[in-house]
């Protein structure tokens, strides 16, 4: 029995990530007659912003489940395999299905939006791919073991995440438009798809012996991260995001 508590807790992983697969596609588009009256436009419900909820308690399963195998010392081939499985729901379906519905909101801004051709969303589904392609190279890679070959799909699930808060937390009008911009998407399925795909250098949490110099490309996108959550909320998430990738090319000697 002990050797399956760390295969429950990432199933709880995978749980949580279709949990927020049915809350973002159960949100749909509503109209909102508020803003100005005889000129209606669609909007996304706040129930998505649960979607970012239940992928960011899936993450920290995610690496709860790999901590409590090391600590029972039960790791098994069957757990990281069922680990992939569960990641790519959870930060692969789960993600690609919210940018799906910000697709569907950007057509429908557009007189006829909702009759566009279901080919201007399919791109949504490049971001899935992307990623249980990664993990199936990864489960078969035995290089990865004090950095990652593309950025790891929990980090771009996490991303993801932060798009349904930062649009309905920004208050910025500016940052809204943007999000309901089209080819703002393509251009964001198309950048982290192929930083999963990439053979990039990615730093990760793993040394061989801890220093202050091999801690130091955490600290800077620590520093960056929290700075912007001062000012402007949940933008700390893509900055955040996009430190880590920066940092990680400028360090990628470092292991």
């Amino acid at each position: 029995m002990i050797k399956q508590i760390p295969n429950i807790f990432t199933l709880l992983n995978l749980v949580f990530g279709c949990m927020a697969i049915v809350v973002t596609l159960q949100s749909g588009l509503i109209i909102n007659n508020e803003v100005e009256v005889g000129n209606p436009y669609l909007e996304i419900p706040e129930k998505i912003i649960w979607a970012s909820v239940f992928i960011n308690v899936a993450a920290v399963i995610d690496f709860f489940d790999g901590f409590v195998a090391r600590l029972l010392k039960v790791s098994s081939e069957m757990g990281k395999q069922l680990d992939s499985l569960s990641d790519v729901v959870s930060f692969g379906v789960a993600p690609g299905i919210i940018i799906f519905q910000f697709l569907r909101l950007s057509l429908a801004q557009h007189e006829s939006g909702l009759d566009a051709s279901a080919m201007w969303l399919l791109p949504a589904l490049i971001v899935p791919c992307a990623g249980a392609y990664r993990l199936a190279r990864f489960n078969i890679d035995t290089e990865q073991s004090y950095g990652f070959k593309g950025v790891p799909i929990p980090a771009v699930g996490l991303l993801v995440a932060s798009f349904p808060l930062i649009y309905w937390f920004s208050g910025n009008e500016t940052i809204i438009q943007i999000m309901r911009n089209k080819w703002v998407w393509y251009f964001i399925i198309l950048t982290l798809s192929y930083l999963m795909v990439s053979t990039l250098p990615m730093l990760a949490l793993k040394f061989k012996g801890v220093t202050l110099k091999k801690l130091m490309p955490f600290i800077i996108v620590l520093i960056a991260s929290v700075t912007t959550a001062l000012f402007f909320g949940w933008l700390a998430v893509p900055v955040g995001f996009s430190v880590y990738v920066i940092v990680s090319l400028i360090f990628k000697n470092q292991s």
